[in-house]
């Protein structure tokens, strides 16, 4: 249902690889409350990804850039802004990788050129975008800023691995940059953490299907979808979050409030007879 929530809004969408991606589904989403946007992901992924086709839904200008680069993401900043005529109103970063997690590499046994590459892709790329942004001035002043997180930033997940070191870090840059991008431009900087989707990022994680059972299971709401997080994002770009900044808010289903639940004890406990048995 459309609500044009973003009527006349203009931003820039880091991330959307495929159907499958939240940053495509939060994109879709984007244009059907009335916004318009810039596409933007490394070469690599648009070689293998599905992205024109969104531009081409969305009628969007896809422009490349490696998001660790400051002067690829200065491209994407000024490109953009030639495009709208101006200045823009939200950016999302959904960019993560890792490959000691491609690679099942154990915590205790990651190799530390994989890991530096996790930290700078999955989170100081955030704090590149928002510095070459202010920097630009490239902002509308109550504009909105968010990055795709994880609980596991804050609790410990079997398999996460470095990612979860990079959570952390991205979290802890939407509070520093959210301070003082609120405090002298009224820009909102936030993190969603989503619940365990199916992805093609998350399909890349050791046990993922045992995980989505187990947070179905544990979740009141049971899990959010990659469509919910698409809605819910819509809301915080939009003029109805104006006074939300610097939070990391769980969109998991009451998942990160859970001790157990009665659906997750019940199952526990049949496994428990069946290895006494």
């Amino acid at each position: 249902m459309n609500h044009h929530l973003l009527e006349g809004k203009k931003g820039i969408i880091f991330g959307a690889l495929d159907s499958k991606s939240i940053a495509w589904k939060i994109a879709a989403r984007a244009h059907e409350e009335g916004a318009v946007f810039t596409l933007s992901n490394t070469p690599v992924a648009l070689r293998f990804g599905e992205i024109n086709r969104l531009a081409e839904e969305c009628h969007a200008e896809v422009i490349p850039a490696d998001a660790t680069s400051v002067p690829d993401l200065e491209h994407v900043f000024r490109r953009s802004m030639e495009i709208f005529g101006g200045k823009i109103d939200f950016v999302l970063h959904s960019i993560g990788m890792s490959m000691n997690v491609r690679k099942q590499r154990d915590y205790d046994d990651v190799d530390y050129d994989y890991f530096h590459k996790t930290i700078d892709i999955s989170a100081i790329s955030f704090h590149k975008m928002l510095q070459v942004a202010k920097k630009l001035d490239a902002i509308n002043n109550w504009g909105s800023v968010l990055a795709l997180s994880y609980i596991a930033a804050q609790r410990t997940l079997v398999g996460y691995n470095d990612m979860a070191d990079a959570k952390a870090l991205l979290e802890s840059i939407a509070r520093s940059f959210g301070y003082i991008y609120g405090r002298e431009k009224q820009i909102r900087i936030n993190t969603i953490s989503q619940s365990p989707t199916r992805t093609t990022a998350g399909s890349g994680i050791k046990g993922i299907e045992g995980l989505l059972d187990f947070t179905e299971r544990m979740s009141p709401l049971g899990n959010a979808t990659a469509d919910e997080c698409a809605d819910f994002s819509i809301v915080l770009f939009s003029d109805l979050a104006r006074k939300v900044t610097m939070q990391n808010i769980y969109h998991d289903g009451g998942f990160s409030s859970m001790a157990m639940s009665q659906k997750a004890m019940i199952q526990y406990n049949k496994c428990l007879e069946e290895t006494d048995n």
